[in-house]
């Protein structure tokens, strides 16, 4: 293969993919590879591809098969991640335009593979970190160790493993050095931190948490993802009370509200500890904004169970809620478990779900009406009279998965402003520019 001097490279499936994408472009970059929006002018095509789930991995199989059919002549297909990790056979030999197939992690193969050194790159200068907007990832741990029953990732990703504190302050400092404003804090479990390091359960992360806030200063957001609901403990609650920089915003993917499926699902199932926890949440930080997840038609779930996770969600009140249908994967405790259920049920409940959660949502977001907010900038427009709206959020809302506020004023991309929020509705707030730099 002539040594590639173009590339471009599509990223399927969750924050943690970004991430991992963007270790492999510091790898190109290092290798003075030039990445290209039109995969017609690269010469390679890299896929990175996601497989939790069926619906994610039609989407890359379609991905790679659209790719595959538009190549041209000396054109590289490249395609790795997730999906390749399970299925990496079946992929070649139903798309013969793909050239390499690797797995999960496998970056510094790919890189070799494109005639880049890895081990020649010792040290990315900052030049070399691209930041998208206002916020980044940063990845602090990879793999799992739970043993959740509806979930491949252990397969695809192997155990936890944790990475280093010093490698992540280096990592945070760039970062913010390339412009982010905020830092998202992303893993399989985030809470699960340090464990794999020898730290006792649960404790890694708000030692973390402090490193992290001191070495990007109080200007620089730090948000917390995906965290396991039997590790939110009291001193996780109150680090994140006492630092400045860490919004007040947790998401914890609790699954399901019937205590029997959770069972089912392998999950922390004490209900009542989840719930004095959330308040625990809730008086250390009255203005938390909490996001959850649930699946809908898990294996054996009846009506009565369902209407227990519709009651669990409405005496909660999440900010933010998302529920998806089951998706049955090999290597998964639940594939083989009977009391499937029909397609049609998941989807008629997951519907009623979300229909109860908007009027929750709607609820929620109206208790932010009145009160004047940090906003980090993330697009500029005008409305129906031509005058200037930006679009942006405020700790309320994580990226990619929250909505977003607009308020009408006059700011650039990137930059912190106020606002006063005037009205709101179930997923995205309105308000106006009050003046001056957001804290920080």
């Amino acid at each position: 293969m002539a040594a590639p001097r173009t590339y471009h490279l599509v990223t399927l499936g969750c924050p943690k993919n970004d991430v991992d994408s963007s270790h492999l472009e510091r790898l190109l970059a290092g290798g003075e590879l030039r990445p290209v929006a039109d995969p017609a002018e690269a010469d390679a095509i890299i896929v990175n591809t996601c497989g939790f789930i069926e619906q994610s991995q039609a989407q890359s199989m379609a991905a790679v098969q659209e790719l595959a059919a538009g190549k041209r002549e000396g054109q590289t297909l490249i395609v790795a991640g997730c999906m390749t990790q399970l299925y990496g056979r079946q992929v070649k030999e139903e798309t013969p335009g793909v050239d390499h197939v690797f797995g999960v992690g496998q970056w510094t193969e790919v890189a070799r593979l494109l005639q880049v050194d890895p081990g020649a790159i010792f040290d990315i200068p900052e030049s070399n970190v691209r930041v998208d907007g206002p916020s980044a990832y940063l990845k602090i741990s990879d793999g799992c160790d739970a043993p959740c029953t509806f979930c491949v990732i252990p397969k695809i990703k192997g155990g936890l493993r944790s990475a280093p504190a010093g490698l992540l302050v280096k990592e945070a400092q760039r970062l913010v050095a390339a412009g982010a404003k905020e830092l998202v804090l992303v893993g399989q479990d985030t809470t699960a931190w340090g464990e794999d390091l020898g730290m006792p359960v649960g404790s890694g992360l708000p030692g973390l948490l402090r490193m992290l806030s001191e070495a990007v200063g109080p200007g620089t957001w730090l948000r917390l993802m995906y965290a396991y609901p039997s590790r939110v403990t009291p001193e996780l609650i109150a680090t994140m009370a006492e630092l400045p920089n860490v919004v007040h915003y947790l998401d914890m993917p609790l699954q399901h509200g019937s205590e029997a499926v959770l069972r089912r699902m392998k999950r922390p199932h004490n209900l009542e500890r989840v719930y004095r926890f959330i308040e625990e949440l809730r008086r250390a930080m009255p203005d938390i904004v909490l996001r959850t997840s649930f699946i809908a038609g898990f294996p054996g779930e009846t009506e009565e169970e369902f209407e227990e996770l519709l009651a669990f969600a409405q005496a909660v009140e999440f900010d933010h809620a998302g529920c998806f249908t089951y998706s049955r994967q090999q290597w998964t405790g639940a594939y083989g478990m009977e009391g499937q259920v029909p397609d049609e049920v998941k989807a008629e409940r997951r519907d009623r779900f979300m229909a109860m959660q908007q009027g929750v949502s709607a609820r929620r977001a109206q208790r932010f009406v009145g009160r004047t907010l940090d906003l980090l900038v993330e697009g500029t427009g005008e409305d129906e009279d031509g005058r200037p709206v930006v679009a942006g959020r405020t700790y309320r809302e994580a990226p990619e998965v929250d909505g977003l506020v607009f308020a009408r004023g006059k700011a650039a991309p990137g930059e912190r402003v106020r606002v006063r929020i005037d009205d709101a509705g179930p997923y995205d707030l309105f308000g106006r520019g009050v003046g001056g730099r957001g804290r920080g």
